[in-house]
């Protein structure tokens, strides 16, 4: 089995994708990138910019070869879409789909925009959509929808992956956050090796307050019972997010690392240092509108 991770936030924008191949397949999960709109009163940095380009890059490379496509649910940093700003990965830029069998999230439980993102990328590939919840085919299964974050929150369900090859299990859990003890069970009764997950989103923890201390005990027992568990995501929107990675990392014997790290990278977490980034390269007036209209490029800041 091979792993691996084309974008996510430390290296620099929102993304949670990756692929993995076994024997005769590659599958492409969640090949979706995108940059907060605003934090801290700014919107993305040019350098945050050209990072999610290079993340868009590799996975429109990732296609080519790929014979599934996995989307966990329909938010911007997920999937492939009409795109709502320039910094995502509009369907229209996508290769050829010829021979790849996609796997979706299922219509239920999920807000008015996800569905009609849905219904936008169905009519792009020319067919309805599967619901893959629950489904096992050669070597892959598919979770029932689990919480987007904290149960009964109103934040809508999400679909795990999990991927088998020999004695190696790979479970891709999407943006679970660790939020929720039952997920994590589902998880864990799948005996995985490997886990690739979204942490708590720290940064919101004035309105999820949960996301430090149920979280880590969420997290500290997924540590505990497999190989190596990378964490990322939600949880690398802020500095605070690695210091509390690494002090579950002291904590256990396994690898617990970020996506970064797991690819032999140093981590790049750039929208959580977006304030320093203006300070320290400060960002000429209408940058972003002629960004938008292709009238300037990011030469100087890849």
């Amino acid at each position: 089995m091979q792993i691996e991770i084309l974008g996510c936030e430390s290296f620099g924008a929102r993304s949670l994708a990756c692929t993995v191949k076994t024997g005769d397949k590659k599958i492409l999960i969640d090949p979706g990138v995108a940059l907060a709109r605003l934090r801290y009163g700014l919107p993305p940095h040019p350098v945050e910019v050209a990072a999610a380009l290079k993340i868009r890059k590799k996975i429109l490379a990732a296609f080519e070869g790929a014979t599934d496509v996995v989307i966990s649910h329909y938010h911007g940093d997920h999937m492939p879409m009409k795109a709502e700003d320039p910094y995502q990965l509009p369907a229209e830029a996508l290769p050829s789909l010829e021979g790849i069998r996609f796997w979706c999230k299922g219509p239920k439980n999920i807000s008015g925009l996800s569905a009609r993102r849905r219904k936008e990328l169905s009519h792009f590939l020319g067919y309805p959509l599967p619901a893959s919840e629950g489904i096992s085919s050669s070597g892959i299964s598919f979770s029932s929808p689990v919480p987007h974050g904290t149960r009964d929150k109103g934040f809508g369900t999400v679909m795990m992956t999990r991927i088998c090859e020999g004695n190696d299990v790979f479970v891709h859990s999407s943006d679970i956050q660790l939020l929720d003890r039952e997920a994590v069970l589902e998880v864990l009764a799948w005996k995985p090796t490997i886990v690739f997950a979204s942490g708590p989103p720290l940064y919101l923890s004035h309105h999820v307050p949960e996301a430090s201390k149920e979280a880590f005990e969420n997290a500290l027992l997924l540590a505990q019972n497999v190989d190596t568990l990378i964490l990322d995501h939600h949880l690398l929107r802020s500095l605070e997010g690695y210091r509390w990675l690494k002090k579950l990392a002291g904590k256990v014997e396994n690898t617990v690392l970020c996506a970064a790290e797991f690819m032999g990278k140093k981590p790049e977490l750039l929208e959580a240092r977006r304030k320093i980034l203006y300070e320290k390269f400060p960002v000429p007036r209408g940058w972003h509108e002629a960004y938008a209209k292709g009238e300037t490029g990011l030469d100087e800041y890849l």
